[in-house]
This record gives structure tokens, sequence and C-alpha cells, in this order.
């Protein structure tokens, strides 16, 4: 499978806040439905090598867009934390995986200008790691409100345990969201349980955003967000954060849409931020000057 891909999207931690995304097999419905499976790519790059790898990225992204892939995936570049790409992919099933890597051979097999491309860009990698998440319906906050394709940044939260205490986080973001929802918060986020990949328990919360800004309602409502937890519900917080999470980290991602390959649907929902067209040249006459649309030409499949 292509290590570009990896879904992840947003989660906001509002002192202890998750998220995640969404999309299925069904191309229409991507934008508000959640992949049962995310198979998440971590990817840093030798030093000096980024331009070149993102110059190759959007070459393969473009490439895919000309025939049929087994799945699509969302380029996240890190804004926060180690100098990152975290790329993601929905999936439906494991089987779904392993389909996608026997149709990955035969396309590299029946294009060899994509799999040069493929060597060129896992030649500027300096270190990789790679997750298998699954979701949790029960931890999410009014995830069908979730829009990916509208998601220009997403928060992540992972969060790892100690052993013996997965029921302590499931009581800490059932608490959670129910002071969200006390709140009425208009942020959602989604939870993934990490399958393979990570030490266990641990667990991703993704929360995605049209604009930082967002970040700022987050921390407006801090104050209510604890009075809707009451003093025993945020003590109690605290308590399961000290003794149940070995490690925690909340890093923030700005969506590359070059980079990624998404299908035309899930492009429609913002069409100016996903398949933007190049500013007309001044000289309209000059066709030199004249900058090529990026416009996505293709039929992009999804899972």
């Amino acid at each position: 499978m292509k290590d570009r891909r990896i879904i992840l999207a947003v989660v906001v931690l509002m002192a202890h806040i998750p998220i995640a995304w969404a999309q299925t097999e069904n191309p229409a419905s991507l934008a508000t439905a959640q992949p049962k499976l995310l198979l998440l790519v971590h990817r840093q790059f030798q030093f000096g090598k980024a331009g070149a790898r993102q110059k190759i990225e959007a070459a393969i992204s473009r490439a895919c867009d000309r025939f049929t892939v087994p799945n699509s995936w969302i380029d996240l570049e890190s804004v926060t934390g180690l100098p990152e790409a975290l790329s993601f992919d929905p999936f439906d099933s494991f089987e779904g995986v392993d389909k996608a890597f026997l149709a990955w051979r035969q396309i590299f097999a029946a294009h060899p200008d994509l799999a040069r491309m493929q060597g060129e860009l896992d030649a500027t990698v300096s270190s990789q790691r790679t997750l298998i998440a699954v979701r949790r319906d029960d931890l999410g906050f009014r995830v069908n409100e979730i829009d990916l394709s509208k998601a220009h940044f997403i928060r992540v939260l992972e969060v790892r345990l100690n052993p013996g205490h997965e029921s302590d986080f499931v009581e800490a973001f059932k608490t959670l969201s129910a002071a969200y929802e006390r709140i009425n918060s208009d942020i959602p986020w989604v939870v993934y349980q990490v399958n393979v990949g990570l030490p266990s328990p641990s667990f991703l919360v993704f929360v995605p955003m049209t604009a930082l800004r967002q970040n700022d309602d987050l921390l407006a409502r801090r104050k209510s967000l604890q009075e809707a937890e009451g003093e025993e519900g945020f003590q109690r917080m605290q308590q399961i954060a000290r003794d149940a999470y070995a490690a925690t980290e909340s890093n923030l991602y700005a969506v590359s849409p070059e980079m990624s390959h998404v299908s035309r649907e899930f492009a429609e929902g913002d069409p100016v931020f996903w398949t933007p067209k190049a500013p007309a040249s001044k000289n309209a006459g000059n066709k030199a000057g004249a900058k090529p649309s990026t416009e996505k030409d293709g039929d992009a499949k999804q899972n």
C-alpha cells in the first residue's frame, strides 16, 4: 500500500479532547461517513529534501487522477511538533486493505513511471511509522456532523494508556461528550482505537477545522466546559489523566489538497480548496507566461 496515506483528522485537546474523520466506499457519502478503519502513516524526510518530496507527491496525485486507484488519501502537513507528513487511507475492513495492497502492485507494474516516482519519493523518507486504527462509535461527539471535505486543518490527539485503564479512558470521553453537549458545542470529534502499530491500549482523537480561529472558540469555552462537567466530574477527569494516561500528544496539521488524492464528489464539498484554478496570466496572449491549471481532471475513484 502506498506509504503516503493516512487519514487522520483533527483532534482538539481541550484539556483532554479527541477527533477524527470520515469516509466510506460510497464516494457520495464521503463527507459525512466515518471509515471503520484508518491506515495512518507518519513520515519524516531527509534534510533538504522537503521541496523535492512535495513536488513528487503532487505529481503522483495528478498521475493517479488519470486512472482508477484502489483508495483515496489525504495528506496532512504538520504545523506543530516535529516536521512530518501524516497520510490517511480510509477502509471498511482489513480485507479492503489487503485488496488495495494487491491492486497497487498491479498498478505499479502497469505504470512504470508511477513506480519510478514512488521510488523517488521513498528515497526522501528518513523515518516512517504506520498504524491501523478502528473507529469507536461510543466515544465521539456529533460525528455525523463532520464534513472532511471542508476541513483545512486537523488537530490530532494521541493518547497512550497505562495497561488496564481502557475503561477509564472510555469514562473520561463519555463525560467529555456529555459536557460538550450541555454547552452545545458545534465542534465535533471522532475517536479511533489503535489496533496495530502502537503499544496497546492507545487511542487517536481527531477534530477537523475549517480555520484556525476555531481554536479560539475552544479556549473561550474552556471555563464553560469545566462548569458543565461539574466540580466532581472535573476532579474525576483530572484523576483519570494522572492515573490512566501514560503519554498524550496533541498536534495541528494543515490539509494539503495538492498532495492528496480524493474523489470528484468529495472535492465538490469545497471546490475552491480542493481543485483551485491557477490565476489567469496578466498577458493573456503570452502563452509562455500562463500558468497551467491545477484543477484535477481525472476520474479519481475512492474505496
